[in-house]
């Protein structure tokens, strides 16, 4: 996915996958202290742009003329893909001046609009840290952190009869479906495991009912007995390559 990267207080733009030049001087620059989005899951949907929070320290009395950044990559380090169509970085908080220490926070863009971005970017990716040198060259670490790119899933949920009478059947129907990065629309998502959940009036939390599977339509559809007034939702847990989501409460009245 081609990248612009942006360093506030700074007029230089870099776009493209860059790779490390022949000759790149490599060394005197140490990152730590490195999380992205929370260590959570970024999960992009098909036309809002995300914002992925992220944090980092840098250790270095070298002069530099843009970054630092943290980003997400596949392939070798500085020569592979990267997952951004922007980077802000904020001024250095400086921690120890002597030793070269400063603190960054960052804003990493991800827009699933871009045309390089697609179906194939779901999944797990690696974390770089880069900062540009004076010159051609840059330092461009690995950081081993492994982070994930999921698709947003979308989950609906409707019980009836509303209300209810105690004893007879509640039908619970719904639909999962997921974010097709490629065509820029959610499409019913087959054969996913989808909790049916129950909240009791009254209750703080939701607890697991009973299981069902989603048709080749991404259609959900079970019944249970009516006991007692609450909310009804369907909670599909997510994948690899697929984000976690709870649909909408539906609130059923038990006579």
């Amino acid at each position: 996915m081609r990248s612009a990267v942006v360093a506030v207080g700074s007029a230089i733009v870099f776009t493209g996958v860059a790779a490390v030049p022949a000759g790149a001087v490599e060394g005197g620059v140490s990152f730590s202290r490195v999380a992205v989005n929370g260590g959570k899951p970024i999960v992009v949907g098909v036309q809002e742009e995300v914002e992925v929070p992220a944090v980092f320290r840098m250790t270095t009395k070298l002069k530099y003329r843009s970054g630092p950044t943290v980003f997400p990559y596949r392939g070798k380090t500085g020569t592979g893909d990267t997952l951004h169509s922007a980077v802000i970085t904020s001024d250095c908080k400086v921690v120890d001046r002597a030793k070269g220490v400063c603190d960054f926070e960052e804003w990493l863009y991800i827009d699933p609009r871009n045309l390089d971005f697609g179906n194939e970017d779901a999944g797990t990716w690696k974390t770089a840290a880069r900062v540009f040198l004076p010159g051609d060259s840059q330092d461009i670490d690995d950081m081993s952190m492994p982070l994930e790119v999921k698709r947003a899933t979308r989950v609906t949920a409707d019980a009836s009869p509303e209300p209810a009478v105690a004893g007879k059947t509640i039908t619970v129907t719904g639909r999962v479906t997921r974010a097709n990065w490629d065509t820029h629309t959610y499409q019913g998502y087959a054969g996913r495991t989808v909790s049916l959940q129950f909240k009791a009036a009254g209750a703080s939390s939701y607890t697991t009912v009973k299981k069902a599977t989603s048709s080749s339509t991404g259609a959900l559809k079970t019944t249970v007995k009516a006991t007692r007034p609450g909310t009804w939702r369907w909670t599909y847990y997510g994948n690899s390559t697929s984000g976690a989501k709870s649909s909408t409460g539906d609130y059923v009245a038990v006579r």
